[in-house]
């Protein structure tokens, strides 16, 4: 287990991983998984070769399937340590996981709304909210920093993105929820600045 006492690194790679088969359908993953398309492994791919003579050494990667995946190909060409940070998982979805919107719309009809009204705190029935899973994305940052010597790579995924960007760049709730992050996208993240690989 990573010690949890250290501060976040200053400076960071931050990737979401590649596309999946649920991603092409539109449904809600979570904490379940999906695997990667042959797009997905492309992206991956792409990505690892963008960090080429960046001198990473450590990839931290959430331990879902689709995000393990993409950093097992970026940590490989690298030549870089993974490591797994528990942390780094999504938001959990709860009941909704695996379901699309259309589905979640006749089996939970009121969710779409109760969302709306307060997107940050509203729970997934069953699952967590954006203000759980920022809690979370902080101490994932402190694992990163005690796992990392140097700039780390970080896998993890869209939502929890949000909330990882949010801290690093102190951003307000609107300002973190309005984030988006393609999947062929690097973020450089250092010192509170982030630009676009």
């Amino acid at each position: 287990m990573i010690p949890q006492d250290r501060h976040v690194p200053e400076h960071l790679l931050l990737v979401r991983h590649g596309q999946t088969q649920w991603n092409r359908e539109h449904r809600l993953q979570g904490q379940l998984d999906s695997a990667l398309t042959e797009e997905g492994i492309r992206q991956a791919t792409t990505i690892a070769r963008r960090l080429d003579g960046r001198a990473i050494t450590t990839v931290c990667s959430s331990p879902l399937g689709r995000a393990m995946g993409t950093a097992a190909i970026i940590a490989d060409h690298l030549g870089a340590e993974l490591v797994e940070v528990a942390e780094l998982a999504d938001l959990h979805h709860g009941d909704l996981a695996g379901l699309t919107w259309d589905e979640v719309d006749l089996r939970f009809p009121t969710a779409r709304e109760e969302r709306a009204a307060n997107r940050y705190g509203w729970a997934f029935p069953g699952g967590e909210s954006y203000a759980q899973a920022r809690a979370r994305a902080r101490r994932a940052l402190s694992a990163c920093g005690w796992a990392a010597s140097g700039t780390p790579v970080v896998v993890t995924h869209e939502m929890l993105g949000r909330m990882v960007r949010a801290e690093l760049r102190g951003l307000d709730i609107g300002s973190a929820l309005a984030l988006r992050h393609p999947h062929d996208v690097v973020f450089d993240i250092d010192r509170g600045v982030e630009t676009m690989l």
